[in-house]
């Protein structure tokens, strides 16, 4: 059998081709960035040509590196599985999942019916902690989070991209204490969800009203308990469109139909390194064809 360059050396040259940053591909592995260089030019050697262009501190792959990387990419991937496979019996696999409880309710567990008669073999731990982001890689393989953007470091994709709805009990939009104009809104309880405190501003600046003070406001850290709050008439919760039409609450009702575009969206995130264990690839890539 023909000599083979050191496993690390491959491991580096591939992380920096995918990422297309030697930064954040020593941070996938743990490296320091002269460690990593070192290991990519130690493969360059190997091979006699150089896989890169060097243009001041960024580094693009060329031809030969891409070449490369097109040949040895599915053979590592591959690799990968058959580590994982191993480790499981080799009949489970098994995707330690952060997602928001609103999301899990009305979005994705209506759907985890199809994703498990296609995929058996995946499990699924599910968590529904705060800061879940700062935890990936650390207790987590990847997380649905709400979010106005994404550390560019991290894989990212958007799902979504809704509009802010105003959600109050049924007596506000035809009861004897409707609501009758936007300005209104300054006699009564806003109830904002942590996640999305710029919500409220936004909708705001759409109406037309960005100096409106309301009553008060009052913040939660679930989804659920402000769509329930809002039904018994704790305050008028701004949520987003699917938040309102997937609860199908008749006790709800949307208030002053504006068109808000909201600066929250939902993405699908994991560290770059997580998509090459096979779990994430599955979860991933269902999540994305399955229009959730």
């Amino acid at each position: 059998m023909r000599r083979l360059p050191p496993l690390t050396a491959l491991e580096a040259f591939v992380q920096v081709a995918r990422l297309g940053s030697v930064k954040a591909a020593a941070e996938e592995l743990a490296l320091s960035t002269p460690a990593l260089s070192r290991r990519v030019q130690a493969l360059e050697r190997f091979i006699g040509r150089p896989l890169f262009d060097r243009k001041h501190q960024a580094l693009e792959i060329n031809s030969d590196g891409q070449r490369l990387l097109d040949d040895i990419a599915p053979a590592l991937d591959s690799l990968s599985q058959a580590l994982e496979n191993i480790q499981s019996g080799g009949n489970q696999l098994r995707l330690r999942l952060a997602v928001m409880p609103l999301f899990a309710t009305q979005r994705l567990f209506p759907h985890l019916g199809r994703l498990r008669q296609q995929h058996p073999q995946l499990h699924i731990d599910i968590e529904t902690t705060p800061h879940a982001v700062a935890r990936l890689g650390e207790g987590l393989d990847a997380a649905i989070v709400l979010a106005k953007d994404i550390d560019p470091a991290l894989y990212a994709h958007q799902l979504d991209h809704e509009q802010v709805y105003l959600i109050g009990r049924r007596q506000l939009l035809d009861g004897p204490h409707a609501l009758n104009s936007p300005e209104e809104l300054a006699q009564q309880t806003i109830l904002l969800h942590r996640d999305m405190a710029l919500s409220f501003d936004a909708w705001k600046d759409a109406a037309g009203l960005p100096d409106l003070q309301p009553l008060a406001i009052d913040n939660y850290d679930s989804g659920q308990l402000m769509l329930e709050a809002a039904a018994q008439g704790l305050g008028v919760a701004v949520m987003h469109a699917s938040h309102y039409e997937q609860a199908g609450d008749p006790r709800l009702v949307r208030l002053f139909p504006i068109h808000v575009d909201s600066p929250y969206r939902y993405f699908f995130v994991c560290r770059p390194r997580a998509l090459q264990t096979r779990s994430v690839r599955i979860f991933r890539d269902w999540l994305v064809g399955a229009d959730i």
